[in-house]
């Protein structure tokens, strides 16, 4: 019998390399999460995209509260000491827009807790999120090959998405290929 054919409970586990820690507790935050009825980790995850990029640039969430009763949860932020009377002010509009983010009252109150931004650990973290690195542009070569790809479509949004998606793909394989070469 070879070895591949032997199961073992861990069978399911086995990758190659390294697994990212988040995919080691992914399903318990899952669970948690689904347990009181939305999913904690999204919030966390997405926050800019949850509140927009004025808002995320202030705040960061730090933690969900739920009460006894279990009816609505209490969203705890942290926002610099500065900016805090503005945010202070955004308070309803942070609730509208994460409870129209999950579709019912996830959030019933929004609490603000201030820091500094020297002098505490959390409060040195920048809430920007990093810049995002120039992208490099395809060659001559790979903008005709990605044309070409996605020459038969007709619709011609669906043909520009493809032409990218190709352009993409190309840079990625000319990438890897300098990358192997190089080793």
């Amino acid at each position: 019998m070879s070895d591949t054919s032997r199961t073992t409970p861990n069978a399911e586990r086995r990758t190659r390399g390294f697994e990212p820690a988040s995919k080691l507790v992914r399903e318990r935050i899952r669970t948690a999460g689904e347990a009181r009825g939305f999913a904690v980790a999204r919030l966390f995850t997405h926050w800019p995209e949850v509140v927009g990029d004025d808002l995320s640039r202030l705040t960061r969430p730090v933690k969900i509260g739920y009460a006894k009763g279990g009816f609505g949860a209490t969203l705890t932020l942290l926002v610099e000491g500065a900016a805090a009377p503005m945010v202070d002010m955004s308070r309803e509009r942070i609730r509208e827009k994460v409870n129209a983010c999950y579709g019912y009252n996830a959030i019933s109150r929004v609490v603000l807790t201030q820091t500094s931004a020297t002098g505490f650990a959390e409060g040195q973290a920048q809430f920007a999120p990093a810049p995002r690195a120039a992208r490099p542009e395809p060659t001559p070569a790979q903008r005709a090959e990605a044309r070409e790809t996605a020459e038969g479509c007709a619709d011609a949004g669906l043909r520009a998405a493809l032409e990218q998606l190709a352009e993409n793909v190309l840079m990625k394989s000319a990438r890897r290929a300098k990358e192997r070469k190089a080793d």
